[in-house]
């Protein structure tokens, strides 16, 4: 399900329409970062940089820093919430088309992906354990079916990310480790990390460090211990990510399932995407 959802949501980071409500509210659209990071922290208000450096986890500070708090200067976090909104409105309809978009599956889509986020936002502890997840689902519910399907696409991968950071600590490994083990077991080339800011230095020293714990031999390939610390990692995700899915129930996950073939090959095929990233879009 995540494969599914998380394209959906991530359209939002490299749309040119996204771009241009960036630019409108005067962000720096050379690069992505600016709105990134004003997109996604929005949410939480107008956090300090060492919250989003915990909410995020695997950027460098440093990094979060140049973008935090000067995202709250460019326009406040309702503003850029609201232009998210038109963002992906604009994105929706000219990547999914105005069939797709008002088609009785794709609101039939949006309900259930609702039905999942609900229960993935309903216990009380999400708002110490899940912060992004939480703040997203306190969010006003928006009424175009489209629309819901991207907060409620949202709300999910941000209710497993937030486990999965947990999964990471209870693994021992700090933000940058984490990307470092990640990379080592083939999640992808070495240099895509490098848009998370950690200076040569700072990699070399984590590798220093899962080296000496035996997570990785002299080249910086995984060694047993390491490939398997890191599946236990993703077990430990998938199993804290379970509960929205075993709310909605097999049948119903299986036909939201069915339901995204089509948004999700149009997220895919749209090019926007990239094809090597951080997140494993596209791998299966």
């Amino acid at each position: 399900m995540w494969h599914l959802l998380e394209p959906l949501h991530a359209l939002l980071y490299y749309a040119p329409e996204a771009f241009d409500e960036a630019a409108a509210l005067g962000y720096d659209t050379s690069e992505r970062w600016p709105a990134y990071f004003a997109w996604r922290a929005a949410p939480l208000g107008p956090v300090d940089p060492g919250r989003v450096a915990d909410t995020f986890y695997s950027f460098s500070p440093a990094m979060i820093a140049r973008y935090v708090p000067a995202a709250w200067e460019t326009a406040a976090p309702a503003e850029v919430l609201a232009a998210r909104l038109r963002a992906v409105d604009r994105t929706y309809r000219a990547v999914l088309g105005e069939e797709l978009l008002t088609s009785p599956e794709l609101a039939e889509a949006a309900a259930l992906a609702r039905t999942a986020a609900d229960g993935a936002t309903a216990a009380s502890e999400l708002l110490v354990s899940r912060p992004l997840a939480a703040a997203n689902a306190a969010l006003p519910r928006p009424e175009a079916p489209h629309l819901v399907l991207w907060q409620s696409a949202t709300i999910l991968r941000e209710h497993r990310g937030d486990g999965h950071l947990g999964a990471l600590v209870d693994a021992g490994l700090d933000p940058v480790e984490s990307l470092v083990s990640f990379a080592a077991v083939g999640a992808a080339p070495e240099p895509v990390f490098e848009s998370r800011g950690w200076s040569g230095e700072e990699w070399a020293a984590a590798r220093t460090r899962l080296t000496a714990r035996g997570l990785l031999t002299a080249d910086g390939g995984a060694t047993e211990a390491g490939r398997t610390l890191r599946a236990e990692v993703e077990r430990r995700t998938d199993e804290l990510a379970a509960a929205p899915w075993a709310g909605l129930g097999p049948d119903g996950t299986a036909r939201l399932a069915e339901l995204l073939g089509g948004p999700w090959l149009a997220a895919i095929g749209s090019g926007l995407l990239p094809s090597e990233n951080t997140l494993g879009i596209g791998k299966v």
